[in-house]
């Protein structure tokens, strides 16, 4: 019988779980599942140490996570192998064999260590310049074909297929599967309420499990120009509209696109809805 294809995704779990990673990551994978693919889906805690946390946050943390995905019924799908990333010792065993394959000019290139560079050099450690091959890891020890990733994370990927080719050629055997990455075009980078990409580092999330309130407040966070109701807006450059359009139906977003541009609508409105 031929093996079904397969896919992985993983998320941190050092703070709530936030649009970005339900519409990027574990959406699309769990509708993957669906498809007919083989799914693995892990709370990636090891990863979440790269920087500093509690202990007492990082269980707290891992344990709603836990239940967030469960919510999702990650563990009820056809075809769904749902695991925390530190029972498996295996996976850190391979991320040592596979830094023995990988070039420090590969890792110097990762955007999150240049990123971190740019922010705090002193803060960086040898975890988060390695973040990558702890990733390759995570998706090579499954024979893993799909991996859905916002743009932002698709270098992740190739640094993995990077990784999986330099072993590959080193034993003349396709030993590792490369993996490819699956960026759905509506959702490349969900935006959060400052119009940088949703990120728990950059303290701009909204919760996919917040009360109705909290979620109200972070709505009315999000940053909008100076233009009056009765002025024309565009659509395209509104980080409302671009969180909107992600959930809304295509006849409603057809339908705010046409408020927008032909004006009567108010930011506190556009919120509201």
């Amino acid at each position: 019988m031929t093996q079904p294809r397969r896919t992985l995704t993983g998320i941190k779990p050092s703070g709530e779980l936030h649009l970005g990673n339900y519409l990027a990551a574990l959406k699309p994978v769990l509708e993957l599942a669906d498809s007919g693919y083989e799914a693995f889906c892990f709370i990636a805690n090891y990863h979440a140490i790269t920087l500093p946390i509690r202990a007492e946050d990082l269980s707290e943390n891992t344990y709603t996570h836990i239940a967030n995905w469960l919510a999702f019924g990650a563990d009820k799908k056809k075809g769904v192998v749902f695991y925390l990333q530190s029972d498996i010792p295996e996976i850190f065993e391979l991320t040592w064999i596979l830094s023995c394959y990988t070039s420090k000019g590969l890792l110097d290139r990762s955007h999150a260590y240049k990123d971190a560079i740019s922010k705090n050099k002193k803060a960086v450690n040898l975890g988060l310049y390695a973040y990558p091959v702890l990733m390759a890891a995570d998706i090579l020890a499954f024979d893993t074909d799909v991996v859905p990733v916002g743009k932002d994370q698709k270098q992740h990927v190739e640094i993995a297929r990077d990784i999986a080719g330099a072993f590959n050629f080193e034993y003349k055997e396709d030993v590792l599967r490369l993996p490819e990455p699956l960026i759905r075009e509506n959702v490349k980078t969900v935006p959060g309420v400052d119009g940088e990409k949703m990120s728990k580092s950059y303290n701009n999330i909204i919760p996919v499990f917040a009360e109705p309130d909290k979620i109200r407040k972070l709505v009315a966070k999000i940053k909008t120009d100076s233009s009056l109701p009765g002025d024309p807006k565009d659509p395209g450059k509104c980080i409302i509209f671009s969180i909107y359009k992600l959930f809304a139906q295509d006849s409603d977003v057809e339908d705010l696109r046409k408020r927008y541009i032909s004006g009567g609508l108010g930011w506190k409105d556009a919120k509201a809805l």
